[in-house]
């Protein structure tokens, strides 16, 4: 499902990739005799010091412009973070990044757990660069067949 290229265990910032910092914070929660870990993502640091394992890849792919523009057009973009949906009090692992709304959904269609938090404001101009650099991807509808769709008010 991710279609994060093989990079490098190394630190990134380039045209469309980005090595961001993602600080997850886990809470006990209490129900009953139960007790569970909720995690949370309360930000971001856009220039880690190390890689390791809360540093994850923001990767901008040409097929989604379309659902970064509408993230950015949003009242408060966000950034969504794609975990391994654990069991155990353990840090979760980091599956993808991602600045879409549509991939960020399909990972929930599966048995994923799916952050969010707003896209800091030098993400926001990069991934705007980004679709300055590459046009904006319209989406267009075809008919399905010849005769398909408006009337021609004959």
């Amino acid at each position: 499902m991710s279609k994060q290229e093989t990079v490098s265990p190394k630190l990134h910032k380039s045209e469309e990739l980005w090595s961001i910092d993602c600080q997850l914070v886990s809470h006990e929660i209490a129900t009953g005799l139960w007790t569970t870990t909720q995690w949370q993502l309360t930000g971001f640091d856009l220039q880690p010091v190390e890689l390791n394992e809360s540093v994850a890849l923001l990767q901008l792919h040409r097929d989604e412009r379309t659902d970064y523009r509408f993230n950015l057009s949003s009242a408060q973009p966000k950034l969504f973070l794609v975990l391994d949906n654990v069991e155990s009090d353990d840090q979760p692992n980091i599956v993808t990044l991602t600045a879409s709304q549509s991939v960020a959904g399909q990972y929930m269609d599966g048995d994923y757990l799916v952050l969010s938090n707003d896209m800091p404001l030098a993400v926001q101009a990069w991934m705007e660069a980004f679709i300055g650099r590459h046009g904006e991807l319209l989406e267009q509808r075809r008919k399905k067949r010849k005769g398909a769709g408006r009337a021609s008010g004959n």
